[in-house]
């Protein structure tokens, strides 16, 4: 185990900030980075230490770094190159990011080269995960992982982190969550619909609300929907009904297709969301709704 409570963190959005935090109050000594300046004032209000350079990162942190990067997918390779010169032989690289799995398994590669290690980490449970405890998918060496895992258990919610296998099985991993995540969402948003449109007059917040309290399909989603609906159910012409999507989608319909294994519940709902910019509806709308409760995505028009 690496006993050293010290990591950097590349990216102060919504998740990296909270996971920010949540270390912090757990004893970590945190370092923040964010390339625009906005993200790092909001860190510095709560009271993380921010650099305002790559370089001033590294030199704030003690070897063996760990530094943690949690940006888009696709700016992982220009952070990488950006950071890589204040980068030595020993430290660790952990990238959060959505990223595609063959990326991974190719970053993985070319850090080695040059002697440094890499584990991808895909992170489930959003903004609020990040902030109170997250589930955590860990691909790479395993000795590596094995140093780091206080790290991800501090990070996690009880029981929220695995090691699941070598460079790239962790984003593959959360590649498939993500899949199966869009078939829940699009059987829970049409059967919605069909309570709205039913000749009975049934209240679906009530009817979310119920489905919450012990019912074969009480989940988290559910429990989102249910909560969704009594925030925003007053709201609902502004919502969008057309559905956006970060590729995780259709990596994981691709990635079936050259397995040739057939999951058309993931195909269906992944298609939905293609022909939603064309045909919006109210199923489109619980399911930006349902996007926006639990990854903080846009849902407005």
């Amino acid at each position: 185990m690496n006993n050293k409570k010290e990591i950097g963190i590349i990216g102060l959005g919504k998740m990296g900030i909270n996971m920010a935090e949540r270390l912090s109050n757990r004893g970590y000594r945190v370092v923040g980075y964010n390339r625009s300046e906005e993200p790092r004032l909001e860190a510095k209000k709560r009271g993380m230490e921010v650099v305002s350079s790559l370089e001033d990162l590294s030199s704030a942190l003690s070897a063996p770094r760990v530094v943690w990067t949690m940006v888009s997918n696709d700016a992982v390779d220009k952070v990488l190159e950006e950071i890589l010169p204040y980068l030595s032989e020993g430290d660790t690289v952990i990238d959060g990011a959505n990223a595609f799995y063959k990326d991974s398994v190719r970053r993985a590669n070319e850090l080695k080269v040059r002697k440094i290690n890499f584990l991808d980490a895909g992170f489930s449970g959003g903004p609020s995960g990040a902030l109170n405890g997250a589930c955590i998918m860990v691909g790479g060496e395993k000795d590596i992982f094995e140093k780091n895992e206080d790290l991800f258990r501090e990070l996690s919610v009880p029981e929220g982190y695995r090691y699941v296998g070598h460079s790239g099985a962790g984003h593959f991993v959360k590649m498939v969550h993500n899949g199966i995540e869009y078939g829940m969402m699009q059987s829970i948003a049409e059967g919605f619909t069909l309570i709205k449109e039913s000749d009975f007059e049934v209240n679906i917040k009530e009817v979310a609300d119920l489905y919450s309290h012990g019912s074969v399909v009480e989940s988290r989603l559910v429990s989102l929907l249910s909560k969704g609906l009594k925030d925003y159910g007053d709201q609902i012409d502004l919502i969008s009904g057309v559905v956006n999507h970060s590729g995780m989608g259709e990596w994981t319909v691709g990635y079936a297709e050259e397995k040739g294994t057939a999951i058309p519940a993931i195909k269906s709902a992944y298609q939905f969301r293609l022909d939603s910019k064309e045909n919006p509806s109210f199923t489109g709308k619980l399911l930006s709704l349902l996007r926006n409760m639990f990854g903080g995505h846009d849902m407005k028009k």
